[in-house]
């Protein structure tokens, strides 16, 4: 049978060219090579294939008829990426394609155009940015109206951080492609390198004191996170509050690492080469005012190779070689890694002739000073003893490199990059940088030639984050987040208000998620701390597309203000708005309580969830912090929007606990889909003496 037929649940299908009908030039000529009814993880007609002369390949995941209701959901991953990962979920991720399915829509998914055509050195950015991706979804609609018959679908495109920038310039870019879009996660145009610089300067000086940070701030806690801290120490802490790192988050300290800026630091040392040597050796740059501030930090190593090591052979080490940082962090670290490629065999770390001091290692390079090598530069994670470990670096130049070769490692530019946020003051309209201007409105120190973030925005997305577009958008952002900093959102939606004016309110919504971090999987960091946003994502896709559909208008924008950097919302869910529930929990009746050993406590927690939100649908207890939440809340009565619940406990050794209330709503109280359960929690702090 052909294409054109639409195909029975038994029916055996057979690959068939079509023709096109994108509008884009370069994309004339799409053809289907696979296309066969798989079963995992769920019933679907599988569809592969590409565009002629392009590197372009897609992959379209169609359901049965019967559960088929008019419109597909396309996910836009962060840098080009497979077009197959719907097939093989990651780790703590949930299915994108069983979701759309569940959701009436069939799903689209690219290769972004294939590698090398996004970003800095791409020929034309705008092929990685939105062209390839809408050129798919374009031709979907051809294949999906063959297969099903009907009007044309509503498409709906959704991604985050990198692919939020790549989402919100495809609809900015194109007309008609899309209906509406769910950029998550979003940053501005100033957030590279920027939200990453400000941090690493932070974890540099505040060191062994984010313990009491943390303390301070968490329930129960003195609320002051500058006690005891020394004048540097309290300078740094304020810069990377007041550039809107939200304080709680530094729970994290210990694992967050450098995160993207392990892929954007070529990125930087290629558009302002000069500033590296400027930091230590020019008036106004903390490397020069200030060299003693860098006293055992900086690291100048000389070396010889003494064996290279390969990803199979770090694997058998146990050696971490995660790109992002010392953890997993999932589709995020999958995605840097697809820049530098895979293979077992790839030069991952490679083994020095002796051991390195002992800094603060937060990045750096690798130079080489001799061999077929020689004058390379590649970029260093971190360091274990006697092994430095790759981070995104060029793969054909790790593998010239022989033992016997001299190398120098070094942290110098890493060390400079991290106050490069004070030399890139922007306008006005980005208040978190009034702290590096004067009372005249001037730079406190010297500016760079040129601002550099918007230049690597243009080369992500295509746009500058004009905020016109043509559809409707749901944002979804996470309070908790340290990669894109919160008031972003904020920024953005200032930019859309620009645009649409009094209509902002019948196109735009920004909803932000409490205890909600940067990676979009099922388990976060810490699941006593934090939740997952993925309900919250999946619901405004959902309410995305029977407001563009139907009329029907989704739940207001989350209320907020912002005071120094800091996004603050409301207390209460009424207040709040947005679909996010809200949890306040009391132990013996405050945020503390203080008992002896097998002492029952006494724990009372509010759950409310906003207005035409949702209902509750789970409550479940840690009592003991260990992240499990084993004690499942017996919910009285049936569909309830707000509901007060009880639970007593002891604790039998001293110590102290941080006892936590996970609960979740769904739109229609429906408890047992796996789909758009809305997530927060409530913590209150037990000491046992």
């Amino acid at each position: 049978m052909t294409l054109g037929a639409p195909l029975g649940a038994h029916d055996k299908p057979s690959p068939t060219p079509t023709a096109a009908t994108a509008e884009d030039p370069m994309f004339k000529e799409p053809y289907i090579d696979l296309d066969e009814w798989r079963d995992a993880p769920v019933r679907h007609r599988y569809v592969h294939g590409g565009f002629r002369g392009t590197e372009t390949r897609f992959s379209f995941y169609f359901p049965e008829k019967q559960q088929y209701e008019g419109r597909f959901f396309q996910h836009i991953t962060p840098v080009p990426d497979s077009e197959n990962n719907a097939q093989l979920p990651a780790a703590g991720e949930e299915s994108k394609m069983g979701f759309a399915i569940a959701s009436g829509a069939y799903f689209v998914e690219t290769n972004g155009g294939g590698k090398g055509v996004a970003g800095f050195g791409s020929a034309d950015p705008t092929i990685g940015a939105y062209r390839a991706n809408a050129a798919a979804a374009a031709y979907s609609r051809v294949v999906a109206q063959q297969m099903y018959g009907g009007n044309r679908p509503y498409g709906y495109a959704y991604g985050g951080s990198g692919g939020a920038f790549r989402t919100i310039g495809s609809i900015e870019n194109t007309e008609g492609v899309w209906d509406g879009v769910v950029p998550y996660v979003i940053g501005s145009t100033m957030a590279i390198p920027n939200m990453f610089s400000v941090r690493m300067h932070a974890m540099r000086i505040l060191g062994g004191k984010f313990p009491q940070i943390v303390d301070a701030v968490e329930p129960g806690g003195s609320g002051d996170p500058y006690a005891g801290l020394s004048a540097d120490e309290t300078a740094a802490l304020r810069e990377v509050t007041r550039m809107g790192f939200p304080t709680p988050s530094w729970f994290g300290y210990k694992t967050m690492g450098v995160h993207g800026f392990a892929a954007l630091y070529q990125g930087v040392v290629m558009a302002d080469p000069t500033y590296f040597t400027d930091f230590w050796t020019k008036p106004g740059y903390l490397g020069f005012d200030n060299p003693k501030s860098f006293d055992g930090a900086r690291l100048q190593h000389k070396a010889q190779v003494a064996a290279p090591i390969t990803a199979a052979e770090a694997a058998k080490l146990g050696l971490n070689t995660s790109v992002v940082d010392g953890r997993k962090d999932g589709g995020v670290d999958n995605a840097f890694a697809a820049l530098q490629g895979e293979g077992a065999q790839r030069i991952v770390a490679f083994r020095l002739s002796s051991p390195l001091p002992r800094v603060e290692f937060l990045g750096g390079d690798l130079i080489v000073q001799s061999g077929a090598a020689t004058g390379q530069k590649l970029a260093l994670s971190r360091i274990v003893g006697d092994v430095v470990i790759l981070g995104v670096a060029d793969p054909s130049a790790a593998a010239k490199i022989v033992a016997g070769d001299e190398v120098q490692v070094d942290n110098s530019n890493f060390l400079a990059a991290q106050t490069y946020h004070r030399h890139q003051v922007p306008g006005p309209d980005f208040k978190v940088w009034d702290q590096f201007r004067g009372p005249d409105g001037k730079p406190l120190y010297p500016q760079r030639p040129m601002i550099i973030g918007p230049l690597f925005v243009q080369a992500t997305s295509g746009s500058q984050m004009t905020g016109k577009f043509k559809g409707k958008m749901i944002v979804v952002e996470s309070l908790w987040d340290r990669e894109a900093m919160p008031w972003q959102a904020d920024w953005y939606r200032n930019r859309v208000a620009a645009n649409l004016g009094n209509a902002t309110d019948s196109n735009f919504r920004l909803w932000f998620t409490d205890h909600a971090l940067h990676g979009d999987s099922t388990r976060q960091e810490d699941p006593t701390r934090t939740v997952s946003y993925l309900g919250s994502l999946q619901q405004a896709l959902r309410d995305l597309s029977i407001w563009v559909e139907k009329g029907v208008a989704p739940p207001a924008s989350t209320a907020y203000r912002i005071e120094d950097g800091q996004v603050i919302v409301p207390g209460t869910a009424t207040e709040r708005r947005g679909i996010q529930p809200v949890v306040a929990v009391e132990a013996n009746g405050g945020a503390k309580a203080v008992v002896k050993p097998g002492q029952a406590v006494s724990f009372t927690a509010t759950i409310e969830v906003p207005p035409a939100a949702g209902k509750i649908v789970s409550a479940e207890w840690d009592f003991e912090g260990d992240g499990r939440f084993p004690d499942k809340a017996q919910l009285s009565g049936g569909g309830l929007s707000k509901m007060t619940i009880k639970a007593s406990h002891s604790f039998a050794k001293p110590g102290t606990y941080f006892p936590a209330l996970r609960v979740a709503s769904e739109r229609n109280g429906d408890a047992t889909s796996p789909y758009a359960h809305i997530q927060n929690l409530g913590r209150v702090r037990v000491v046992v003496e």
